[in-house]
């Protein structure tokens, strides 16, 4: 018998759930990625509870329990329950009726065997009781162990119901696959198949994928056989995954944590990156990271102007494009120029100079105390002006 463990599993809110659902006889089970996540060891952020109770009688026998049941998604049978702060989302069991390839139309079923052949992929198929002990009603468990992501049933068929799921894959390969053995042959065909499909994904949908799959350890393997099946071209014409093995390769030397947008600038370079519904502050941030890495300052001027965060990300997609190592030294160098202050201002200037000339002044005079490695001091530059 299989258990999953954890802080998350035997926490008093969640407990205090699965309590409250089963307190007429329903069926409660945790399911999706917190079983897989808690299998494989790692942490557990969302709890999914799949149960036969409908959602009003969920709401119903929460709110008995005193437990707070907001109704988040009824048109798909979800509520929110929270207990101790924290939040479980409930989803009655269900079966298609009907897809067009991004929405379902679903009816309530009161069958564990209905509800998991529904979902996507294997090792997202697995439940567990309140107690831990495991429910596989499709094998998932084998391919968990093996790090091997499958579609349920026919994968081809999976796709069509909702076209994400060929970016999903590649998702769920990057962060759970095995990193010796390349995806599925006969899910790449599948994919492969049904490209046009992804034409129908809103770029909100895409974004968030892509930027998930660049968030994992090493998504190498995952960006190369979307590139090979033709997923990378479809969803973000003008993408070259070429940098992307020296950055990684460069970030683990460097001891630069995984970084979705810093990779996206690597992924995308010569993409055309309006395409995709990224955050404004992203937006901002990526345009000073490409700006920065074309550019020819050194290391200590990019921590100067940008910060050590930012003079490091530049360094890291210079290095990765160029193919070039990281500059000797960089890491102090970025944090001596962090930690630097112009020591002259517009008024030590005036009257003398004003307006553009003023302005102008200031700039050269920055450039020579940059030039100098920061060694001129506010009484020489003066002399210079």
């Amino acid at each position: 018998m299989t258990r999953v463990a954890g802080e998350w599993l035997v926490h008093p809110g969640t407990q205090a759930v699965m309590r409250a659902l089963a307190a007429q006889g329903a069926q409660a089970l945790f399911v999706g990625g917190c079983v897989r996540n808690a299998l494989l060891g790692l942490a557990v952020s969302d709890i999914d509870i799949a149960t036969d109770a409908r959602p009003e009688d969920v709401i119903r026998l929460a709110r008995a329990a005193g437990i707070k049941a907001v109704a988040t998604g009824l048109a798909h049978g979800t509520v929110t329950l929270v207990a101790k702060g924290h939040a479980h989302e409930v989803t009655t069991f269900r079966r298609d009726l009907a897809t067009d390839g991004r929405r379902a139309v679903v009816a309530y079923s009161g069958s564990l065997a209905e509800d998991a052949a529904r979902r996507d992929f294997t090792m997202n198929a697995l439940y567990a009781r309140a107690d831990g002990e495991v429910i596989d009603p499709l094998g998932g468990l084998a391919d968990l162990r093996a790090r091997r992501v499958r579609f349920i049933g026919d994968a081809a068929a999976r796709i069509r119901e909702d076209y994400l799921r060929s970016l999903r894959y590649f998702r769920l390969h990057a962060w759970y696959g095995d990193a010796d053995q390349g995806p599925d042959p006969e899910a790449l065909a599948a994919i492969a198949g049904n490209l046009d499909g992804l034409a129908r994904l809103s770029r909100e949908r895409i974004t968030a994928e892509i930027l998930k799959l660049l968030a994992a350890p090493d998504p190498v393997r995952s960006c190369a056989a979307m590139r090979a099946c033709g997923v990378l071209r479809a969803v973000l014409p003008g993408a070259d995954d070429a940098p992307l093995a020296p950055l990684v390769h460069l970030e683990q030397e460097a001891g630069a944590e995984p970084d979705a947008l810093r990779r996206l600038a690597a992924l995308g370079w010569g993409a055309e990156l309006a395409e995709l519904r990224l955050a404004r502050r992203d937006r901002r941030r990526m345009a000073v990271m490409r700006d920065a890495a074309t550019g020819s300052m050194g290391a200590a001027e990019l921590g100067y102007r940008h910060g050590p965060e930012a003079g490091r990300d530049a360094l890291l997609l210079r290095a990765a494009m160029s193919g070039a190592d990281l500059p000797d030294g960089w890491k102090a160098a970025l944090v001596r120029g962090a930690e630097q202050d112009f020591p002259v201002a517009a008024r030590d200037l005036m009257p003398r100079f004003s307006g553009p000339d003023l302005g102008a002044r200031l700039e050269t005079l920055e450039r020579r105390w940059i030039a100098s490695d920061f060694a001129l001091d506010r009484e020489a530059l003066l002399a210079l002006a």
